[in-house]
């Protein structure tokens, strides 16, 4: 009931009791809707159903404790709203791949809805690297890259990542689940803004590239979608509308630099921690790749202790613990237990990629769990940071070579190391709050390697 008593605090005790009792009626509601057996959990209390037992700043750690008691397959309530959480590598792998087509609709939460109508000294590698990854997909999208001091570009990155942490936050999980108090929460202002100007942003460049638009040169995404909706004029019922324009071009960018970007920072943050492993990564560089030339994606397939390294900073950075969420088309059984039409599933990824039954030492950042006894490169079934089966992530192969250019570029390049003053010993590995798990702020020294 602290979690009632925070809310009667901060305002009126009569508006706030109202309020009270309109959420006993939707969870006694939501509770009669479902009596068929669905998978074990804890018992849900009145209104708040599990939520006084989620962290819902870190709520990846608390699945993985509730997973310990509950199984591979439990029933959780985030407030009145009833979720079947997957743990584990081989229930995943079953639902997604085995199962794909009784688990590969895409969930629809409230706010993804909204969202979808120099010198030595140390410096925080954070907005470099995400305008650096943000540029390789704004020139698949826009067919241009911007400078990085442009004010309009700028503010797209800011917004971008303050979008990431405020989805991140209690409030719009909050939301997630009481979406009726969306308004009280006092979610709309800051998010629905940067939505709309992001929106607006695309929506100036779409008409712009409309006005210049020529068949015979196509430059990038909206002006291969252009095209698709010349050809498609005549008909009566087109998706290649405006509205899908807009959507498909704000996921596509969104999606394009925060993961990959965020995955970037992590790599960074461990080289700093672990130098002995950022000495044998510049030693295979060295011995791979000529003096003056830049890493190239062929050279991946000769450089496995750098491969098993990138593969085990997505393994342990864990950027995206629960995964999209997905839904189910009609009733499923799993494991004996009924999973109802439409019912939000979260396949947590968390729980497959520190699986102690498919890793050696899945709390330790260790590259050996991609290398065998030969040193030769193997990428274990359990590695599925990009999701698996139908609604896996479109983009995981850009996002591959992105990160072996990034992260070996920049360690042919420099050598990172903390502050002054700042031992390894003092990184903290412990992620912020986010839609993505990213490391904590931290600063960082980049020594040329020449």
């Amino acid at each position: 009931m602290a979690f009632i008593a925070y809310f009667l605090a901060r305002a009126d005790v009569l508006v706030y009791f109202s309020i009270f009792i309109a959420l006993f009626i939707y969870w006694i509601n939501g509770i009669r809707k479902s009596t068929a057996k669905m998978p074990p959990g804890p018992m849900p209390l009145p209104v708040i159903g599990n939520l006084h037992m989620v962290d819902l700043n870190r709520p990846h750690e608390s699945l993985m404790q509730l997973s310990e008691k509950y199984g591979e397959v439990f029933t959780l309530h985030f407030g009145p709203k009833k979720m079947v959480i997957l743990a584990g590598y081989k229930i995943i792998k079953e639902a997604l791949v085995t199962r794909a087509e009784d688990f590969g609709e895409r969930a629809i939460t409230p706010v993804f809805d909204i969202i979808s109508n120099g010198h030595g000294k140390p410096f925080n590698p954070h907005m470099l690297i995400n305008t650096a990854v943000s540029n390789v997909i704004c020139s698949i999208i826009f067919g241009k890259r911007f400078e990085y001091d442009d004010p309009e570009f700028e503010k797209l990155i800011h917004m971008l990542d303050e979008n990431v942490k405020l989805m991140g936050t209690p409030k719009v999980m909050l939301y997630d689940y009481y979406p009726f108090l969306g308004s009280l929460l006092g979610l709309h202002k800051k998010l629905m803004q940067n939505i709309q100007d992001l929106r607006s942003f695309i929506s100036k460049w779409s008409m712009n590239r409309r006005l210049d638009f020529n068949a015979n040169n196509i430059t990038g995404y909206i002006d291969a979608y252009l095209l698709k909706q010349e050809q498609e004029a005549t008909k009566a019922q087109t998706y290649f509308n405006e509205e899908n324009l807009l959507a498909s071009v704000l996921d596509l960018f969104s999606a394009g630099t925060e993961t990959t970007s965020t995955t970037i920072q992590w790599g960074i943050l461990l080289m700093m921690k672990y130098p002995e492993i950022q000495k044998k990564v510049q030693e295979e560089i060295k011995t791979h790749i000529k003096p003056g030339q830049l890493p190239t994606v062929e050279d991946r397939k000769k450089m496995p202790y750098t491969d098993a390294v990138i593969h085990e900073i997505q393994r342990f950075g864990n950027i995206l613990p629960l995964n999209g969420s997905h839904s189910t088309p009609t009733d499923v059984y799993l494991r004996g237990y009924l999973i109802p039409k439409g019912i939000e599933v979260i396949p947590f990824l968390t729980s497959v990629l520190y699986d102690k039954t498919q890793w050696k030492t899945p709390y330790d950042f260790n590259p050996n769990h991609f290398l065998d006894e030969n040193g030769k490169f193997v990428r274990p079934d359990a590695f599925m940071p990009f999701s698996v089966g139908r609604r896996a992530c479109a983009g995981e192969s850009l996002a591959k070579m992105e990160l072996f250019l990034f992260f070996t570029g920049l360690l042919q390049a420099f050598t990172f190391y903390p502050p002054p003053g700042v031992s390894r010993e003092d990184l903290s590995l412990k992620p912020g709050v986010g839609l993505t798990l990213v490391p904590t702020p931290y600063m960082t020294c980049a020594k040329p390697n020449y």
